[in-house]
C-alpha cells in the first residue's frame, strides 16, 4: 500500500517499510483478529489457518469461546489505541499513508459483518444512505 500511494522506491522508503513499523503491523493485526472472529467457522478452515482464536483457546484450557472472543475484542481495542498513537506526529510517513492505514483498519469490521447468507447487511445500509 505504501508504494501504491505514490511513495517512490528509494533506499530510505524501503528501509522504513522493511522495519515493519507499528503503523503497518497494527493495521495488519486489527485485520487478522477481525478475520479470526468473523470468518474461520464460515470458511470451513478446520483449524488449518492458524487462527488466533483457536490458538488462544488451546493455550487456555477451559476457556469458553465467548471469553476467548472477548479477549480478542480487547486485543483489537488495545491495538486501535496503539495505532492511534502511532499515527500522531512525528512519524516517518506521509499523512496520505497514515490516513490509508487508519481507513484500512476502519473498514475491517464492516468487511467481516456478514450474515448467515454471506451478505453484508451493514454495507448495504451504508450504501443506501449514500443514495
Amino acid at each position: 500500500m505504501f508504494f501504491l500511494l505514490g511513495h517512490g522506491i528509494t533506499k530510505r522508503n524501503v528501509d522504513i517499510v522493511d522495519d515493519f513499523p507499528g503503523i503497518i503491523s497494527s493495521a495488519a493485526k486489527i485485520l487478522r483478529l477481525w478475520d479470526d472472529l468473523g470468518s474461520a467457522k464460515d470458511e470451513n478452515q478446520e483449524g488449518h489457518d492458524g487462527s488466533y482464536l483457536d490458538c488462544y483457546i488451546k493455550e487456555n484450557p477451559g476457556m469458553s469461546i465467548e471469553n476467548a472472543r472477548c479477549h480478542v475484542m480487547h486485543s483489537i481495542s488495545e491495538t486501535w489505541k496503539l495505532l492511534n498513537r502511532q499515527c500522531l506526529p512525528p512519524n516517518p510517513f506521509s499523512s496520505c499513508f497514515t490516513k490509508a492505514c487508519l481507513n484500512v483498519a476502519r473498514m475491517v469490521p464492516l468487511m467481516y459483518s456478514y450474515d448467515g447468507k454471506q451478505c453484508l447487511p451493514s454495507l448495504e445500509e451504508h450504501m443506501k444512505s449514500l443514495v
